[in-house]
């Protein structure tokens, strides 16, 4: 069958690609969930494969994602549907796709996983895509958040965000509170030309002129040139989208050191810019910053209560704040244990993925669901502005946006390609492999 044929003909690239891709880092990252041990035998195992950043200048998203996958094991236990759960950490180093599809054939063919997972990094996902589609592997996004990504594969679900998802309903409101004239400024790959067009998409429709438009490259970026150059345009207000993590601290120093806020123009930006792991580093330069996301750990409800104490317990408090890709994490290995559970333990691709479009609960961060005609995330967004709570710094919800889908899906449409940029803008350099980054 083509499933058989699929792994006879991926079994040599695997296990040439073995050597290369087990480094030193991935010692002691394979075995039972609970103990650490000697994995039980394979009829009695759950094996979950975890394609992460677990080096580099993204491990602060590796790190996270694997923060919340120890929360719900820790919390639930490492056995479902009377089966040991093996979890098995691959490091991709970064937004590297080849290694990133070859790590993820060797969890397929040599691991023989039941569920791909991890992929914080959009271009973690697109290179795996073809691996999930011809091994016939469920495959789980905690993170990754380009609009595309579900469409590369049928075995695709998604319980993180989409960029659009959450830029969509910023760019409404700034227009329906008197700003006129913004410029934006975004990283050049995939999520922030999702995050760039959406936004631009419904502000100017509302009304709105973009007057500048900056994307700055993705790997260790000056941010203080190109936030000049908005200062230089005098909006009345900046979009803002860089990957959570230094860049978002980097991005939030700049706006304060070339003294945006004193000229008057106000900050808009996509949560990943008000990173909750990293509000304490940037400090009070985030204050009143507006954003919307889907996730605070400032949300008020007995579920995120819950997780804030089980993050903790888990992890111990050295760990900070969790994050909306912890909670994704968390939220996604609730979803494998579920369908294992209604599964009896007996993981069949087609059946699984019927019962992962149609799951809904109630997360940490409010109600989500699966679009069974899209397989992505439907959930609430929510408005912030950073303030000081018990005197610490909290993205505190202000409104909220029930039952967002991502927009170029709901709309029966394919992604909105970036916009052209206006006189003076920098236009985009499409990365090669569809971009990458979150």
């Amino acid at each position: 069958m083509a499933h058989s044929a699929f792994r006879v003909a991926l079994a040599t690239v695997a296990l040439i690609g073995a050597a290369c891709t087990k480094k030193p880092s991935d010692e002691g990252k394979t075995g039972s969930a609970g103990s650490g041990g000697v994995a039980p035998p394979a009829s009695n195992t759950l094996k979950i494969g975890v394609v992460l950043s677990l080096s580099g200048a993204f491990a602060d998203v590796g790190k996270q994602i694997q923060n919340g996958i120890k929360t719900w094991v820790k919390e639930h236990g490492d056995t479902v549907a009377g089966k040991k759960v093996e979890i098995i950490y691959r490091d991709t180093t970064g937004p590297v796709p080849e290694v990133a599809k070859r790590l993820a054939q060797e969890l397929v063919v040599q691991d023989k996983v039941d569920f791909l997972t991890g992929f914080g990094l959009t271009p973690e996902a697109l290179a795996a895509a073809p691996v999930a589609t011809e091994g016939k592997v469920p495959m789980v996004i905690m993170n990754a958040a380009t609009s595309i990504i579900t469409t590369k594969s049928p075995y695709i679900v998604r319980f993180s965000l989409t960029l659009p998802q959450v830029s969509t309903p910023l760019g409404h409101w700034a227009a329906k509170n008197g700003l006129k004239k913004i410029a934006t400024l975004v990283s050049d790959y995939g999520p922030g030309h999702d995050a760039e067009a959406a936004f631009t998409k419904v502000f100017t429709e509302d009304g709105g002129q973009i007057i500048e438009t900056v994307r700055a490259p993705m790997k260790n970026p000056d941010f203080s040139s190109f936030v000049q150059r908005i200062k230089d345009a005098k909006p009345d207000a900046v979009f803002v989208f860089v990957p959570a993590g230094e860049q978002s601290v980097q991005v939030m120093k700049a706006y304060h050191e070339r003294g945006l806020a004193e000229a008057g123009i106000k900050l808009l930006a996509t949560g990943d810019v008000l990173d909750d792991h990293q509000l304490a580093t940037i400090g009070d330069p985030a204050l009143d910053v507006i954003s919307t996301h889907h996730y605070s750990v400032a949300h008020d409800s007995p579920e995120n209560k819950a997780f804030l104490e089980a993050y903790k317990a888990a992890n111990g408090a050295d760990a900070g704040m969790p994050n909306f890709m912890s909670v994704a994490a968390y939220d996604c290995m609730r979803a494998i244990y579920d369908v294992t559970t209604k599964l009896d333990g007996k993981i069949d691709a087609d059946k699984a993925m019927e019962l992962f479009k149609h799951m809904s609960f109630t997360s940490p961060r409010g109600p989500i669901s699966i679009d069974p005609e899209t397989r992505d995330i439907v959930q609430t967004v929510y408005l912030r502005k950073v303030e000081k709570v018990n005197g610490e710094l909290r993205n505190v919800e202000t409104q909220s946006f029930p039952d967002q889908k991502d927009p170029a899906k709901a709309a029966g449409g394919a992604p909105p390609a970036p916009p052209a940029a206006p006189p003076g803008g920098e236009p985009a350099k499409a990365p090669a492999g569809s971009g990458s980054g979150k």
